[in-house]
């Protein structure tokens, strides 16, 4: 678990670590709560809710919209994927650094992708189910794709021969896509703007991952 550090304005990506209530039944976690969530330093409105069926080994992303950058809350429901993000921003301290975790059905973790971060997944149970809730809508026009492989952000991908779609196959390298000006920039905040830290709740903690 990556070490608590407080979240700045504008944060990178926060992990979720929710609670899971089981019994004989089965189980039963929150995809999402307003009240809660603006306590642990989420402040966003969600406007589009989509769900994935991947079967092993497949790799989708690395995806992100620019203009009309989508924030993501991704979670798993069934199976498990390594779930990635990549700062995209240019000019930012940490770009082209990316963060991946094993998000599952059975860890109940939930990975929040800000907005103008690059998002991907690859699928490691024989098939899982992503579900994102999405803080813009999808736009075709606006949509662009990050290669996945990009030597220069070297993602270690726990699958060595995964299954790619064409269109992600063409993504394009992050350098190629600084040079034509496709990429969001970075814009810092003054001190005074950002906000504090977060507050942990009862079964619920957040830590910023990047």
């Amino acid at each position: 678990m990556p070490k608590p550090e407080p979240i700045l304005d504008p944060p990178g990506p926060i992990l979720f670590r929710r609670e899971v209530h089981r019994d004989l039944r089965g189980a039963f976690v929150e995809s999402y709560h307003e009240g809660r969530y603006e306590q642990l330093g989420l402040r966003v409105r969600f406007v589009q809710t989509n769900c994935t069926t991947s079967r092993k080994g497949v790799l989708r992303g690395l995806h992100f919209q620019h203009p009309g950058a989508q924030g993501k809350l991704v979670s798993v429901t069934r199976g498990a994927v390594f779930d990635v993000a990549v700062d995209i921003r240019a000019g930012s301290p940490s770009f082209g650094r990316w963060y991946g975790v094993e998000l599952s059905a059975e860890n109940g973790l939930q990975l929040w992708i800000p907005p103008d971060f690059a998002h991907g997944f690859v699928a490691l149970s024989d098939e899982a189910d992503l579900l994102y809730h999405c803080t813009a809508l999808y736009d075709p026009v606006s949509e662009r794709s990050l290669k996945w492989d990009d030597p220069t952000i070297g993602i270690e991908w726990p699958v060595e021969a995964p299954i790619v779609s064409p269109k992600d196959e063409a993504g394009r390298p992050l350098a190629t896509l600084r040079k034509k000006g496709l990429l969001p920039r970075f814009e810092p905040r003054s001190p005074d703007a950002r906000r504090g830290g977060i507050t942990p709740l009862t079964g619920t903690g957040a830590v910023v991952v990047l």
